[in-house]
C-alpha cells in the first residue's frame, strides 16, 4: 500500500527491487523551463533519468518529455525529499529560479524569496536525502559591468540587480554548504543562452519574452512591432551592444559533463560558459535576414541603464575542467534552430497547463 501510494503521488515506476537495474535519476528542478528542458534531453541521451520536478509557474508541462515528472515547489522540503528518495535520486540540477531583470528591481523581495530561499529549501532536502552533488544553473549576471573584457571567473563581482544578487548569493551557499557538509557542486555561469532543439521538440518561451532573438525573429515574421535598438553610441565597431550567445544545446552539454565531471570525484568548482567571441545586435539583425530571408523592421532607442557595451565570456577553465566548448554556437545555427521553434505551429499548443 505503501508503494501505491508513492507511485500515485510522484507516478508511476518500476518496484523499488529494480531500480538498482534502471539508469541513474538525476533530480532536474526547473525542467519544464528553457534551459532545463534541453538538460533534461541531454541527460535521457546520457543515459540518465531526468525527474522533473516544477512547480510549473513559468514552465510548461508539454516540455517534459524525457522522464518522470513531479509538480513542486522548492519550498515543500517535505515533497522535494520524498521525490529523491522515491526516484533514488543521485544528484541534483538546479535551474529553478525567477530570471527577469527588471521585475527582480520591482520585485526583489519575490527573488529574495524563490531563488535564495527556496535554494536553501533544496539544499536542507538534499541533505535529508544524502545528495551531495548539485549542478547549478548560475549566470554571468554575478558580474555586473565587468572590469576586463574577455571575462574570467576571478573578475569582480558586483551584480546590477537583484536577479544577479540572488544567483551570487547561492554561490556564496554553494560554497559554504560544500565545506559544512561535504556537498559538492559545479556553478555554471552562462551568458546569453539561446538557439532551440534541433528537432523543434522544444524551444525557447518566455512570458513575456525579453531575449533579443526571439524578439528579433518575431520581428521579421510579423508577429511583433519593429525590435528596439537599445544604444547605438557604444564604444563598438557598430554602436551596438555586444553579447556572447551560446546555444542551449551546447549549455546542456555542458551541465551532463559536470554533472559527470562530479561523479568522478571533482572538486567544487564555478565555470564561465561561452564562446569567447561576442555578437552585437546589428550582426544579430543581419543574421536572423540572413537565414530567414525576411527583413528585419527595428527602430533605435536610446541606452539602457546599466547595459555594458561588451560581455563576452573566457570558457578556457570549462575546456580544462570538463573537456567543453560550444560547437552549436555560430549565429546562423543559433538562428536556424530558434527559427524553427518560432514557425512551428503554435495555435494548438498548451500554455502553463497544470
Amino acid at each position: 500500500m505503501e508503494e501505491k501510494a508513492c507511485e500515485r503521488r510522484y507516478g508511476d515506476i518500476n518496484h523499488h527491487a529494480r531500480r538498482k537495474h534502471m539508469p541513474q535519476s538525476i533530480l532536474v528542478t526547473g525542467g519544464a523551463g528553457y534551459v532545463g528542458s534541453h538538460a533534461c534531453k541531454s541527460l535521457a541521451r546520457a543515459g540518465f533519468t531526468p525527474v522533473v520536478y516544477d512547480n510549473l509557474s513559468r514552465g510548461f508541462r508539454d516540455a517534459v518529455r524525457y522522464g518522470p515528472f513531479v509538480e513542486g515547489d522548492l519550498h515543500d522540503r517535505e515533497r522535494l525529499v520524498g521525490a529523491m528518495r522515491h526516484y533514488d535520486v543521485a544528484a541534483v540540477m538546479h535551474f529553478a529560479a525567477f530570471a527577469y531583470v527588471g521585475e527582480s528591481v520591482s520585485r526583489p523581495e519575490l527573488y529574495y524569496h524563490n531563488n535564495v530561499v527556496g535554494t536553501l529549501s533544496l539544499l536542507a532536502a538534499m541533505r535529508d536525502a544524502a545528495i551531495s552533488r548539485v549542478v547549478f544553473s548560475s549566470t554571468c549576471a554575478v558580474y555586473g559591468v565587468p572590469d576586463q573584457v574577455p571575462i574570467v571567473e576571478t573578475t569582480a563581482k558586483a551584480p546590477l540587480n537583484p536577479y544577479g544578487e540572488t544567483k551570487l548569493a547561492i554561490e556564496g551557499a554553494l560554497h559554504w554548504f560544500s565545506g559544512a557538509y561535504d556537498m559538492r557542486y559545479v556553478a555554471l555561469r552562462y551568458f546569453n543562452a539561446a538557439g532551440g532543439d534541433p528537432d523543434a521538440e522544444i524551444g525557447e518561451r518566455h512570458d513575456p519574452e525579453t531575449h533579443l532573438i526571439p524578439l528579433v525573429l518575431r520581428a521579421s515574421l510579423g508577429q511583433a512591432g519593429p525590435v528596439e535598438i537599445y544604444g547605438t553610441d557604444y564604444p563598438t565597431p557598430d554602436g551596438t551592444a555586444i553579447r556572447d550567445y551560446i546555444h542551449v544545446v551546447d549549455l546542456a552539454d555542458a551541465h551532463v559533463r559536470a554533472l559527470r565531471y562530479l561523479g568522478e570525484g571533482g572538486t567544487s568548482i564555478a565555470l564561465n560558459l561561452g564562446t569567447g567571441a561576442g555578437s552585437s545586435v546589428r550582426q544579430i539583425i543581419e543574421a536572423v535576414e540572413r537565414v530567414g530571408g525576411r527583413p528585419v523592421p527595428f527602430r533605435e532607442v536610446g541606452r539602457r541603464a546599466g547595459d555594458p557595451p561588451e560581455l563576452v565570456a573566457d570558457p578556457s577553465l570549462a575546456l580544462r575542467t570538463l573537456g567543453w566548448k560550444a560547437n552549436q554556437s555560430d549565429l546562423d545555427t543559433i538562428v536556424r534552430t530558434a527559427l524553427a521553434w518560432e514557425t512551428r505551429d503554435l495555435r494548438n499548443a498548451p500554455s502553463h497547463a497544470r
